[in-house]
C-alpha cells in the first residue's frame, strides 16, 4: 500500500523512459508468478519456499555483480529472464519483495531513469493486480491500510529525499547499491525462515 503511491509519482516523473516492451510482458509473468504467490501465502507453510527464494535472490545478486564486474557485456538469455520475471512475481505475492524485478530489469535497462520508470510501471500494475487479490484472499484489511495511512508522511519524506538524491548519483554507484541491496534482501530472508 505505502509503495503504490511512490511508484506512481516517479512513473509520472520519468514517463519519458517507459518502454513498453519491458513493461508488458515482465508484467505479464509477475502477475502469474503473483497469483501463485499469493495462493501460497494464504493455503500453505511456506518457510522452506522463502529459504529457497532467499538464496536464489543471492545467487542472482551475486551473479548481477559479476556481470557488472566483467568488462564485456554478455547477451542476456531469453530463458533466464522468463524464469526470473515469473520468480519475481511469485516473491511479490507472498510478500509484496520487488528485488529480482530490480535484478530482470537491471538487465534489460541501460540507464537509472530507465530502470526506474520501468520498474515502478511494473510495481503499479502488479501492485493494482495485488491489492485485488489480496482483498478477496482477505490477506489485505482495514487495519493495514491504517497503518499504511499512518506511515505514509515518512514514506513522502523518503521518496522526496531519494528523488533529490538521485540526480547526484552516479548510474554505475545506483545500480551497485542495488545489487548489494538485492543480496542483503535475499541474506536476510534466508536467516528470517531458517531460524539461525
Amino acid at each position: 500500500m505505502l509503495g503504490y503511491p511512490t511508484n506512481l509519482i516517479i512513473s509520472w516523473k520519468e514517463r519519458k523512459s517507459i518502454d513498453l516492451k519491458i513493461v508488458l510482458p515482465l508484467s505479464f509473468m509477475v502477475i502469474i508468478g503473483s497469483s501463485a504467490g499469493a495462493f501460497f501465502l494464504k493455503n500453505t507453510d511456506i518457510t522452506i519456499v522463502k529459504i529457497i527464494f532467499g538464496i536464489l535472490v543471492v545467487i542472482v545478486g551475486i551473479e548481477m555483480w559479476l556481470r557488472e564486474l566483467s568488462e564485456k557485456k554478455s547477451k542476456n538469455s531469453q530463458i533466464l529472464l522468463v524464469i526470473i520475471g515469473v520468480l519475481s512475481g511469485f516473491l511479490c505475492g507472498l510478500y509484496g519483495v520487488g528485488a529480482l524485478l530490480g535484478a530482470y530489469i537491471g538487465r534489460t535497462t541501460e540507464d537509472s531513469k530507465s530502470f526506474k520508470a520501468n520498474i515502478c510501471t511494473v510495481f503499479i500494475i502488479e501492485n493494482t493486480f495485488r491489492i485485488a487479490l489480496y482483498i478477496v484472499y482477505g490477506i489485505l484489511n482495514l487495519d493495514m491500510l491504517k497503518k499504511a495511512v499512518l506511515l505514509s508522511p515518512f514514506m513522502l519524506v523518503g521518496l522526496i529525499a531519494g528523488m533529490s538524491s538521485a540526480d547526484r548519483i552516479n548510474d554505475k554507484i545506483v545500480k551497485k547499491i542495488v545489487i548489494i541491496l538485492l543480496i542483503a534482501s535475499g541474506i536476510a530472508l534466508v536467516i528470517a525462515n531458517s531460524g539461525i
